[in-house]
Parts: structure tokens; sequence; C-alpha cells
């Protein structure tokens, strides 16, 4: 709201590139806390390329984001599908079906970020792990709809409510950065937590890792069943994903 506030008085708050650099991070999602600490588990390093595709593609975004915003604002384009569209003769049916791949796409994904945030705020408040609770409640009493409803209205408040390519969605971005500045926060806390109080150190932490039974093929691609394509696959799909994903759109 503050941030809203002082962009319409002329002080935007989230112009500068620390901020909009902060907001890209909106790329990293329950997909982050919950997939990839679980791929890191089963498969060791197999969780990195979903971020070493956004790191390999990052010096070209210079040109290609120069390219995809002078489009955007000349041809006063808002969203992906209109783009898409626009390079193509403007054409309403792929519109209409580029609209369509992304709500059926995004569906299923925002699920399970639904399903991660409920998942973690009934685990704060509650007693027990809520696991399972989810299937044997009325939907009423099912968390996850009032924080979609939230998140609605939060969206429709600071994101949606004018479609001017030129107007920055001041409280957006800002909200975005700082959840960002959290992940970072809380990201550290943990690490330094666990190599430097559960452990004594890197060394320490690695070494026990590579002598315990088990846990030692999660630091080698081969023994932890990842193979060259796999590997080039996943890198491929995160730089297309930080690119072309909607939310990536409007940061």
């Amino acid at each position: 709201y503050l941030a809203e506030k002082r962009g319409k008085q002329g002080r935007s708050l989230v112009n500068n590139s620390v901020i909009y650099a902060l907001s890209l991070a909106v790329y990293c999602t329950a997909w982050t806390y919950y997939g990839s600490v679980g791929r890191a588990v089963t498969s060791g390093m197999g969780f990195l390329p979903i971020y070493i595709g956004p790191v390999i593609i990052a010096p070209l975004w210079w040109i290609l984001l120069k390219k995809i915003i002078f489009i955007s604002k000349s041809q006063r384009i808002t969203s992906i599908a209109d783009f898409i569209s626009s390079r193509y003769g403007k054409s309403t049916w792929l519109g209409i079906i580029a609209t369509l791949i992304a709500v059926f796409g995004i569906i299923p994904y925002i699920s399970i970020q639904l399903k991660a945030i409920s998942t973690s705020f009934d685990l704060l408040v509650t007693d027990h792990t809520p696991l399972y609770r989810h299937s044997e409640i009325p939907f009423y009493l099912d968390s996850a709809l009032y924080i979609a409803i939230a998140l609605a209205v939060f969206t429709i408040l600071f994101g949606t409510r004018n479609l001017d390519p030129n107007e920055r969605h001041e409280g957006l971005v800002a909200a975005i950065a700082f959840e960002s500045v959290l992940k970072l926060i809380a990201f550290l806390t943990v690490g330094l937590f666990v190599t430097y109080w559960l452990y004594d150190g890197f060394a320490d932490l690695f070494g026990k890792g590579m002598s315990t039974p088990g846990l030692s093929r999660l630091f080698s691609l081969e023994e932890a069943g990842i193979n060259g394509w796999e590997w080039f696959w996943l890198s491929f799909l995160s730089m297309s994903a930080v690119m072309l994903l909607p939310r990536q759109f409007h940061v």
C-alpha cells in the first residue's frame, strides 16, 4: 500500500535496479522450498539445472528483455497471449489458443502453490502435521480456499486495476521484492544454522555426507541417476521459464 501511494506521488520505491532484481525472484515459488529440497534429497545435484538455466540466460536479458519491453510498450501489450498474437499478425485465434494453454497449464501449478502455502500455514498454527487432513474436511474449512481469496483480492488491488502497459504495478513489485528479501534471509539462516550449528563448517558437513552410506551417491551425477540429456533439458526449460512464465511477464 505504501509503495502504491508513494508511486502516485512521484516518489517511487521500486524505481531502482536492486528492487527490480529482487522482483525477478518471483521465479522462485513453492518449488524452491519444497520441490528443490525434495529433489536434492532424492537425486542430489539434480535440482541445480532449475537455477543454472536462469544464470546462463541472464547475460542475454539486456538484449531479449529490451526487445520484449519495446514491443510491449509500442503496441500496448499487457499479457503474454497478446504478445504472442502480435508477433503473428495480431491473430485473434492464436491469442485465444495461447490464453487457453496458459490457463490450463497454470491451474495445476497454482494448485501446487496453494497446497504448499496452506500446508505451511496449517503446520504453523496447528499442533500436528496436516499432510492428509485436507481430504477429510469440508472445503469451507480448508485454509487453501481463504488463502486463494486473499491472494486474488491482493492481485486485484495492487496488480490488475489498470491494464495500461506504461503503468508500473508499484505495490505488486514492492511486495514481490520484500518477499524475495525474506526468502534470502530464510535460506541464509537455515544454511548457516545447518553448516555452523549442526556441523563444524563446510568441510565437516560435506565430509560426513560423503562418508555416510546412502548419501555419498547424491554427490555424483551418475550414481544419482542423472544423465546429460536430463540435465540439458531441465536447464533449457528453466531458461525458457524465467523468460516466458506469465508471472515473469509482469515484472
